[in-house]
């Protein structure tokens, strides 16, 4: 018979940026920005706080994602609770490209195993992360929110898969957070059913430029970090995050749209004054953001 724990339990959950550039639907990178989630069982009902991003326009009932995702933990594990309190703290900006999703689905997945007792025999770290990939539909923001730091990952038929690689400690990443959000769907349905092979090609080269780029040689990553196969094409729903991307690049700024946008990251190499260069070129009325490469994912207590 399955018992839940007594009392609340608590998780952080890291920001994300996927695709890095060139790196479509396969490489992602966990961000010191973090979500705070806490749940208890009760004895029935389901009580939803939530303050922050998206306090205004998330549901309070069954439908919000982050008990969706605990749910389907909660099937996985053959242990449904008859009452849930949830409540959310929410500091990743909502449809900014930065995984405001991924993290609300790690979140309730590790909330709902670290609710019952032996949950971790129930359901292991990777069956935690195929779950929240198959929620999700793609692993690429789920994988470095559950594992941290930087991820390379992808799916084989139907088995999801994910490898962590190293980042040199120099690395860290500024986002440029502009007011108005774009949906994934949106920016999805911009992208053409085929590109030309030799976009393909040279983003094949510039991702795997990436991975040892950010392992140790970050003098190379404004060269990485060159897309040919997804920014370009989002232009007319991300405007001035392009222009943004653009001018930046000119100067030698490894730049480019945090996953599916509308955010802009450039990484940064340790050098401050660089740094506080990039922090200055936010434009008014968007919000400015240096990170840290988050190592560790989820925290659970």
């Amino acid at each position: 018979m399955t018992t839940f724990v007594t009392g609340p339990v608590r998780v952080s959950v890291p920001a994300t940026s996927a695709n890095l550039g060139p790196g479509f639907d396969s490489l992602g990178l966990a961000l010191d920005l973090r979500d705070e989630l806490t749940a208890e069982v009760l004895a029935s009902g389901l009580e939803i706080e939530v303050e922050g991003a998206g306090a205004a326009d998330v549901p309070r009932d069954e439908t919000h994602l982050v008990v969706r995702a605990m749910r389907a933990a909660f099937a996985e594990m053959g242990a449904q609770p008859s009452g849930l309190r949830l409540s959310c703290r929410n500091v990743v900006p909502h449809a900014r490209g930065l995984g405001s999703s991924s993290a609300a689905i790690v979140g309730g997945v590790s909330l709902a195993r670290a609710l019952v007792a032996g949950g971790t025999l129930l359901l292991d770290d990777d069956a935690v992360f195929r779950l929240a990939a198959r929620l999700e539909g793609h692993p690429d923001n789920v994988a470095p929110a559950f594992y941290g730091g930087f991820v390379i990952s992808g799916r084989e038929a139907d088995v999801f898969y994910a490898v962590r690689s190293s980042v040199d400690p120099r690395v860290s990443a500024v986002v440029l957070v502009p007011p108005s959000p774009v949906s994934t769907a949106v920016a999805r349905g911009l992208l053409p059913a085929e590109v030309p092979h030799a976009d393909a090609a040279a983003d094949a080269g510039r991702t795997a430029l990436l991975v040892a780029a950010l392992a140790g040689q970050p003098e190379h990553l404004h060269l990485a970090t060159r897309d040919y196969l997804h920014q370009e094409y989002r232009r007319p729903a991300m405007p001035e995050s392009l222009a943004l991307v653009d001018a930046l690049r000119v100067d030698g700024v490894p730049a480019l749209v945090s996953g599916a946008g509308p955010t802009v990251l450039a990484f940064a190499d340790g050098d401050r004054v660089a740094t506080a260069a990039l922090l200055a070129r936010c434009p008014d009325g968007w919000a400015a953001h240096h990170l840290a490469v988050d190592a560790d994912g989820v925290r659970v207590g």
